[in-house]
Formats: structure tokens, C-alpha cells, sequence
């Protein structure tokens, strides 16, 4: 099985080679990184797909491979001997690389693909395959410094193939908080602002409890209406919040960069405890726990405009029900009766979306983004 062809690899294998290439010009990324062929492609997404579907002292392997030289990587952990790449051997070495950050080193040695160490340091633009959960691997690359999420090209699930759209074309009329998340994988910005809100969106995915963050606009109160009283766990004065972290231009600085993990963390197991977490557009923390409910009056929400970020998915018109359970309706109410916020949801499930009012059709829009997330 190890040495055997995954047949859908071999099917998008020339297809991911262009659009890696296109997206690192199409965003001005340096060329830092080799990059492989798509033969090279074929046989790593193969390796890694048989590898995901093996157990090692009975866990499922996560994995991250780096297609990169050992002198690409400084201070890399360098292996005496090279070892074939091959399902058997990833899935063996597969716990040393499940941490955040680390990566098995894969490059060309005498004409073969091979595992050459283990490295934390990989240069912009270096291809990377991350075996998530069996049959699940995702394609991406390394986006510049300072920014900490990799940009996904492709998700491979099973036989299914995605492609991830860098643009939707509905995202447009997205408000300014939600659009930040498309303009990671739409543009080469450096701002740390739209970064915080990709890792905050990652972690709540990640941490794999489920979740609701609302956003509401600062200064104003109105959210209130929206939810059950009394408030239990209201955070009175608010704590400060991420945006006193920031510089007015929205970069980081060394000193605060240490700092956003911490806050990422703190406010993801927020959103873990049952009911939802509110924060402002400048990221105080004002409530958690809350119960949404709908405003005095309000009609409930029975259809949403569904927008997915992949290529050759249309936008479609559907119940919220069809989305999730209780959490996702309630969401979806919610960015109904208040038209200025926004609303995430992580599903235990891996499912990531997010609805927000749009006032060109007039209804609640809903954003699947968990193959941007993984």
C-alpha cells in the first residue's frame, strides 16, 4: 500500500503545481522555497493519504511534511541516513511532528524522494502537506513573516478534491471585520489585525468543543436585546482587549507578537463554555455564556444565502437547519436582529461558518470557512 498510487492525487497533481505557482505570483510572494513538480506532488499526497489511514499504538498519525533542502532549514534536526518516502515510515514518525510547527523534511536525494529530518524553520512560499484526520490532507504553503497561518490551496478528502476559491466573488459586500478573514488568501497584507482573526477562527476550530463569538460594534449596547437576561457571566468593566495590543496601523511589534497566542487561547475556551461569547469590533471580551434569543418581534430565520470558498461551488438559498444545530440557528438569528454584527461558529465537527446581514440581498449571509481553517 505504501508504494501504491492514491488515484485522486495523481488527478490534481499537475492541477495544484499551477495554482501554487500562480498564487505566489499572483500575490508577490518571494520565491524563498523549491518547488515541487507535480510528480513529486503525486507521490507526497499519495504517501500522506495511505499514512493518514494508519493507526501507530492505536492513534489516528497528524502530520506535517515540508518539501525543502536541509540547508533551506538552519537548525534542523538532520537525520544520519535519508529514509524513502513512504506511508509505513510517516506514520512511525508521525509523533514527532504532531506539535504545532513541525514538519517532517522531505527532498530529492539521488533522484528519490526522501525524509531527511525534522524542522521548525521553513522559508516563504515552501510547500507543505498536512495529513489532519484519516483520509484528510490539505495542501498549503508557507505565507510570509509575520504572518503565523499558512495559505491552503487544496483540501483532499477521501476522493474528494477542493480547490479553494482566493476570491469569492459574494464576499464583496462582506462587512469590514468578516472581510478580513477573505483578504489572508486575497491579498500579501502583513496587517496582524486580520492575522489575530484567522488564528482566533483556527483555534475555536481546532480546540474541536464547539463554539459561538459574537462581534458586536463597540460603544453601544444594543446586542443586549438579543440575548437572555440576566447576563451571567458579563465582564464589567471590559477587559482590555486585543486592540490595545496593536499599533494604530494595525502591525505587530516583537514584543506584543508574544503576547497573541495567550489571548487567542484565552478567548477560545470562552467560546467552549455552553452559550456564546461576546466580544467587540476591538476585541474586549464584554460576556460569555450567553443565550441568544430572538428580538421582540423579530420573525425567525428560515433561509440563508450559503457562500463556500471553493472553486466551482455556487452560492445557494438554504434552511440554516440544513448548517447545524442549535448553535447555527441561533447564530443566524442573530446577525438577523443585529445587523451590525457578526457571528462564529465552530462545529465539534470540524464545520466552521459564519453569518452577517447582508443589506445588498437583504438576508443573513453564511460563510463556510473550514477549508481555509485546517
Amino acid at each position: 500500500m505504501s508504494g501504491s498510487s492514491f488515484p485522486a492525487a495523481g488527478i490534481v497533481a499537475r492541477r495544484i503545481e499551477t495554482h501554487v505557482a500562480a498564487n505566489a505570483t499572483t500575490l508577490g510572494l518571494p520565491d524563498d522555497a523549491p518547488q515541487p513538480d507535480a510528480a513529486a506532488i503525486e507521490e507526497m499526497i499519495s504517501a500522506a493519504f495511505w499514512a493518514s489511514l494508519r493507526r501507530e499504538e492505536g492513534r489516528a498519525p497528524r502530520i506535517s511534511i515540508a518539501y525543502l533542502s536541509p540547508e533551506l532549514s538552519p537548525g534542523a534536526l538532520k537525520f544520519e541516513s535519508v529514509f524513502p518516502l513512504g506511508a509505513d515510515v510517516l506514520a512511525q514518525l508521525a509523533a514527532a511532528v504532531e506539535p504545532p510547527g513541525m514538519h517532517l523534511g522531505i527532498g530529492a536525494f539521488d533522484g528519490q524522494l526522501s525524509i531527511w529530518g525534522i524542522t521548525r524553520t521553513i522559508p516563504t512560499r515552501c510547500f507543505v502537506l498536512e495529513v489532519v484526520a484519516p483520509g484528510l490532507v490539505v495542501v498549503k504553503y508557507r505565507r510570509p513573516e509575520p504572518l503565523a497561518k499558512y495559505a491552503n490551496v487544496a483540501v483532499l478528502e477521501g476522493s474528494e478534491v477542493k480547490f479553494i476559491q482566493q476570491q469569492p466573488p459574494s464576499t464583496a459586500e462582506a462587512p469590514p471585520f468578516l472581510g478580513s478573514l477573505f483578504s489572508f488568501y486575497s491579498s500579501a497584507g502583513r496587517n496582524e489585525t486580520d492575522n489575530f482573526l484567522i488564528r482566533v477562527a483556527a483555534s475555536m476550530r481546532a480546540y474541536g468543543r464547539g463554539g459561538s463569538l459574537l462581534v458586536v460594534p463597540r460603544d453601544t449596547d444594543e446586542w443586549l436585546s438579543s440575548i437572555v437576561q440576566p447576563v451571567r457571566y458579563a465582564m464589567i468593566p471590559p477587559l482590555a482587549g486585543i486592540d490595545s495590543l496593536l499599533h494604530d496601523n494595525g502591525q505587530m511589534t516583537d514584543a506584543t507578537a508574544a503576547s497573541l497566542q495567550p489571548a487567542v487561547d484565552t478567548l477560545t475556551g470562552l467560546t467552549a463554555v455552553d452559550g456564546a461569547t461576546v466580544i467587540t469590533d476591538h476585541f474586549e471580551p464584554l460576556a460569555f455564556g450567553v443565550k441568544i434569543t430572538p428580538r421582540n418581534g423579530a420573525r425567525r430565520v428560515e433561509q440563508v444565502l450559503l457562500t463556500e470558498p471553493i472553486e466551482g461551488v455556487g452560492d445557494s438559498i438554504v434552511d440554516p437547519a440544513r448548517l447545524g444545530g442549535t448553535r447555527h440557528l441561533s447564530a443566524a438569528q442573530f446577525a438577523h436582529d443585529q445587523r451590525n454584527a457578526v457571528a462564529l461558529v465552530a462545529s465539534q465537527d470540524g464545520r466552521f461558518t459564519v453569518f452577517a446581514w447582508s443589506p445588498v440581498r437583504q438576508m443573513v449571509h453564511a460563510y463556510r470557512l473550514e477549508a481555509l481553517l485546517i
